[in-house]
């Protein structure tokens, strides 16, 4: 196995750990879907509930690990991954905000102060494997 297939593997199988527990935990992934994503009560608003948005991301984060072990697909898969990880900036962004509010507790201000610097080196990470 080369480097490159080694570190699409690796991040495959973060991405696996993370979808199985978008399933497993979604309360952990609650807050960082932004309000303004979420549809209400009376089904106003939002696209999806919170919680079909957690099920939504477990299951782009499932299809972008498939697609990263398959060699022909890998640059498509990177690129997603990519712009993916991108798209939960604003919802790290949304959440430390949440946490530093009026309600946010020091748990969540540190768990979600260390989340959101994650999301840069992770988008580096895929678009690497963006390369042949």
């Amino acid at each position: 196995m080369n480097k490159q297939s080694a570190s699409a593997a690796a991040l495959a199988a973060l991405l696996s750990v993370s979808a199985v527990n978008h399933f497993r935990s979604p309360g952990f992934y609650a807050q960082v879907v932004p309000r303004s994503l979420c549809r209400d009560k009376q089904g106003r608003f939002g696209v999806l509930t919170r919680s079909q948005w957690i099920s939504t991301s477990g299951a782009a984060e499932i299809a972008a690990a498939a697609g990263l072990l398959v060699p022909a697909t890998r640059r498509a898969a990177a690129t997603g991954t990519a712009l993916m990880f991108a798209a939960f900036i604003a919802g790290h962004v949304s959440a430390l905000e949440r946490a530093f509010g009026e309600r946010g507790s020091d748990r969540e201000r540190v768990i979600h102060s260390l989340r959101l610097p994650l999301q840069l080196p992770l988008i580096r990470w895929a678009w690497s494997l963006r390369k042949a």
